[in-house]
């Protein structure tokens, strides 16, 4: 499974990924995506085939929703919540790895679906 970083993740979280092998990018590292809408993201997501990880749970719903109405398909939603993964502490960047970690490891496919990180 391939990961989209939403713009609110420190791009440090995608490079520890990739240093572990898996293929990760961040939003926040390619010029071309940081002020896109999320509807803009969730398209680029969709042709490259990544599974957006985000706090922006109500727009990205409403697009998967909309998706799956029509017959089409998304990679995957990863939800996180501020209360557990707060993006605004620089020390929150261990867990999230470690968690999106075991996500990617764990559940290898999510199409159409999502996931709560925990």
């Amino acid at each position: 499974m391939k990961l989209l970083l939403d713009a609110m993740w420190s791009p440090d979280i995608a490079e520890q990924l990739r240093r572990r092998g898996h293929d990760v990018i961040s939003v926040v590292e390619y010029e071309e995506l940081r002020e896109q809408s999320d509807a803009v993201l969730f398209a680029y997501a969709r042709r490259e085939g990544r599974c957006i990880v985000t706090e922006d749970v109500r727009e990205y719903r409403v697009q998967a929703a909309g998706l799956l109405a029509v017959g089409e398909s998304h990679p995957g939603l990863i939800f996180t919540a501020d209360r557990r993964f707060s993006r605004h502490d620089p020390q929150v960047i261990g867990p999230m790895v470690t968690a999106l970690e075991a996500t990617l490891t764990q559940n290898p496919d999510l199409t159409n679906a999502e996931h709560w990180l925990s």
